[in-house]
């Protein structure tokens, strides 16, 4: 699906029926990141959940390519990534997300099956939502 006119590469986002979306590159704007530009165009189709693929298998307390002790979190509020500093995503990105009640879930890009298992309601990863309640 695509913002701009390449209908010979991809459908143009008007014509999206409620399925599955992948959106690849960014928007095309400077100072804006694949990240935030995911995050727009989600926001923008009403999308139920955001992914970020990466490579580790979810959000860590610190960096599990560095750390052998590590400890992955199952879910997460977006005020709890705050509040501990933790590296998800850029700021504005995870701003927009954060701001449209939109769940983010992090997963492993490199482990082979593992966007179908997510599509079809599996807990991988983790999942990213909410505020805290205060």
């Amino acid at each position: 699906m695509t913002s701009a006119r390449i209908t010979s590469v991809a459908a143009p986002s008007a014509t999206w029926k409620r399925a599955a979306s992948i959106f690849a590159a960014g928007v095309g704007s400077p100072f804006f990141t694949t990240d935030s530009g995911a995050a727009l165009r989600a926001i923008e189709i009403g999308a139920d959940l955001l992914l970020k693929a990466t490579k580790v298998d979810g959000v860590y307390d610190k960096d599990p390519n560095k750390y052998s002790d590590a400890v992955r979190f199952d879910s997460l509020t977006y005020d709890e990534v705050i509040r501990r500093g933790l590296e998800v995503m850029d700021t504005a990105a995870f701003a927009l997300a954060r701001d449209s009640d939109l769940p983010l879930r992090v997963f492993d890009m490199g482990q082979p099956g593992e966007l179908l298992k997510i599509l079809h309601g599996d807990n991988i990863g983790t999942l990213v939502q909410g505020r805290d309640n205060a």
